[in-house]
């Protein structure tokens, strides 16, 4: 295909450090979207028609990014002859049930467990895949092996995680009743490294990530406006729309973090990729935590240390080992 050696030359010219940085706003995306999803859903009192409306107005804006530019018509094209011609399996295109996945968790098992030991669980989950998928040569970046300094990146950016929420930690519910609830976010962190493999395939097989983001918000926004159906059936519930135009724009914040990760996965890996934009995700919350605090909020020594630690845990993982990825063609 002509147009899928345009993303692949874009990201095997980009530096090493470029590619980090890039990743890491792309990750500092997610705590602003969680922040402006958050008081949409606070000001309509409905969380999954918050949720839904969100991804709706991703889509709205990729529709139109896909229109008016030239690269994303050139896509749109491309993603019909890579799915005619079975350049990569067909259920790729579902990729974005993932995202919706995430909000169906946040939604049940953050009211039981916390943010914080939601936050823990989500990125253990989405470290273990990244090491997996990479493993496995599941993306386009092809099979990257499991080195000591992979592996201890990788344990480094938990548990400094671990240590920027401990100051939040809740205590869980007795017994065993906290596994259930923590499932939710672990798995969910599991689909996070495939999702981020499927997107990488389909921006190469596209040659661009705006693509691979539009089909990644109409799967995940179908989904989710099928769930607030179904959960609207029977009641009749009391919808505020607010008038505040900026409420409406978490979406736009999750594209951005789609396809940063779609076009950088090929190059850094899906766990790199993965790390680079959790740190970046505690970078931008606790920014906002100075700059626009909630109510109460307190920041302590632990959240911007361990913070500072993700950093680290970047770095170490991300350390070239002299052994060049094996590439494969995306399993069928």
């Amino acid at each position: 295909m002509n147009s899928a050696p345009t993303a692949s030359a874009a990201t095997r010219h980009l530096p090493l450090w470029a590619g980090l940085v890039l990743a890491i706003i792309g990750g500092l995306m997610m705590p602003i979207q969680g922040r402006v999803n958050g008081a949409l859903s606070e000001q309509m009192g409905d969380g999954n028609a918050a949720a839904a409306l969100s991804f709706a107005g991703g889509t709205l804006l990729m529709i139109l990014v896909s229109v008016l530019l030239p690269s994303g018509r050139a896509g749109l094209a491309a993603m019909r002859r890579a799915v005619t011609g079975r350049e990569f399996p067909r259920w790729y295109l579902l990729a974005g049930l993932s995202g919706g996945y995430i909000v169906f968790g946040q939604s049940h098992a953050v009211p039981l467990i916390g943010v914080a030991l939601f936050t823990v669980a989500i990125v253990t989950g989405q470290t273990i895949s990244g090491l997996m998928v990479d493993r496995v040569g599941f993306g386009p970046g092809g099979k990257r092996f499991i080195t000591a300094r992979r592996m201890a990146g990788a344990v480094l950016m938990i548990i400094a995680v671990l240590w920027a929420v401990s100051p939040r930690l809740e205590t869980a519910a007795g017994g065993l009743a906290w596994l259930v609830p923590v499932a939710l976010p672990f798995s969910a962190g599991l689909f996070m490294g495939f999702q981020q493999a499927m997107n990488g395939t389909q921006t190469a097989a596209y040659g661009t990530p705006i693509t691979a983001t539009l089909v990644n918000f109409l799967s995940g926004g179908t989904a989710l406006f099928i769930v607030w159906g179904l959960r609207s059936i029977g009641s009749s519930p009391q919808i505020t729309f607010p008038a505040d135009w900026w409420l409406y724009t978490g979406g736009a914040f999750g594209c951005v973090f789609i396809a940063i990760g779609a076009l950088l996965v090929k190059s850094l890996g899906v766990l790199v990729s993965g790390l680079c934009m959790i740190a970046g995700q505690l970078i931008g919350s606790l920014a906002i935590d100075i700059i626009l605090p909630a109510p109460g909020t307190v920041v302590a020594v632990a959240t911007v240390l361990g913070t500072l630690l993700t950093l680290a845990a970047v770095v170490l993982a991300s350390i070239p080992t002299g052994r060049r990825p094996h590439l494969e063609k995306p399993r069928r």
